[in-house]
């Protein structure tokens, strides 16, 4: 692999409003589907771009009266990709509205993806296998992907990903963004998740034969939840745990908090959780809130 490391700091200058996002992530993951969502969205985007150009494209950009532009950068020109995370934290320093998107899914979504589309994994050769690629794709990508904003796609649809990745770059650049992000622990836990709760114990809607057909964002399955004490401890619990936390994730230079809230089947108790946690905080720091056994 390329030794390429950035040798200064960009200089600042940016064009008001410039937005650079960076979409990095596994083969197979929907880096694809993310950057013609950008596109759509007006973005000038640049597809397999060399890590090590990187610092070239920001010094460009600076020239330009560009607002939005996205770039993929992965294992298919892994020679360089160990310069990518020292240009992330340098043009972060330089203040530059920089988005980091990491895509992933589990290993399994990841095999039965390239087995359908017979495609042939970047890794691959001769002597290794599918399953053994996408291990070193991963050990070759860690680095990154701590810096980044996870989405696991394991379990979404191409449009849920096209609307997750339009909420992902309009959000405020400044600060900490708190994800709260419903599931259902019958399908797995989400690999984005930061923190996990699961909220099984309180009482079902699922069992009310009337309650059954709707979500946790149905007025009344809130007036079920809303009318149970247990609920009302729990999302005050949850609710106290993120508050006094938040102060230590921010000082960690996080851009993205991901809090997933789990129960059977994720589309009732989990859901109507996430909602109110989300208009609680709404008033203090940017939020997202996602269900995603919603978005399929």
């Amino acid at each position: 692999m390329s030794d390429a490391r950035p040798t200064a700091p960009p200089a600042g200058g940016w064009p008001p409003g410039l937005q650079l996002v960076l979409i990095t992530g596994m083969s197979g993951s929907g880096k694809s589907v993310a950057l013609k969502a950008l596109e759509d969205g007006g973005y000038y985007c640049v597809d397999n771009l060399p890590a090590d150009l990187v610092g070239g494209l920001a010094e460009f950009l600076k020239h330009t009266d560009m607002h939005g532009v996205a770039v993929s950068v992965d294992v298919r020109s892994h020679q360089t990709l160990r310069a990518l995370p020292d240009w992330i934290k340098r043009l972060r320093e330089g203040l530059l509205d920089l988005r980091v998107l990491y895509l992933d899914a589990k290993d399994e979504t990841l095999v039965k993806r390239f087995s359908e589309t017979r495609r042939r994994h970047p890794l691959s050769g001769d002597t290794s296998t599918l399953p053994e690629s996408i291990a070193r794709e991963r050990e070759l990508l860690s680095e990154v992907s701590a810096l980044a904003h996870h989405v696991d796609t394991s379990d979404l649809s191409t449009h849920a990903l096209r609307q997750w990745i339009r909420d992902f770059v309009g959000t405020h650049a400044q600060g900490l963004t708190v994800l709260f992000q419903s599931f259902g622990f019958k399908h797995g836990i989400p690999l984005d998740a930061d923190i996990v709760f699961d909220v099984r114990c309180l009482a079902n809607p699922h069992y009310e034969p009337l309650l059954r057909p709707l979500t946790g964002k149905d007025a009344p399955v809130v007036e079920f939840l809303r009318g149970t004490a247990e609920a009302q401890r729990m999302l005050s619990d949850i609710g106290t745990f993120v508050h006094n936390w938040l102060p230590c994730f921010s000082r960690d230079l996080r851009s993205y908090l991901t809090v997933a809230i789990g129960c059977t089947g994720g589309r009732h108790r989990s859901v109507y959780i996430a909602e109110q946690l989300a208009a609680r905080f709404a008033v203090a720091v940017p939020v997202l809130v996602r269900h995603r056994e919603l978005s399929t």
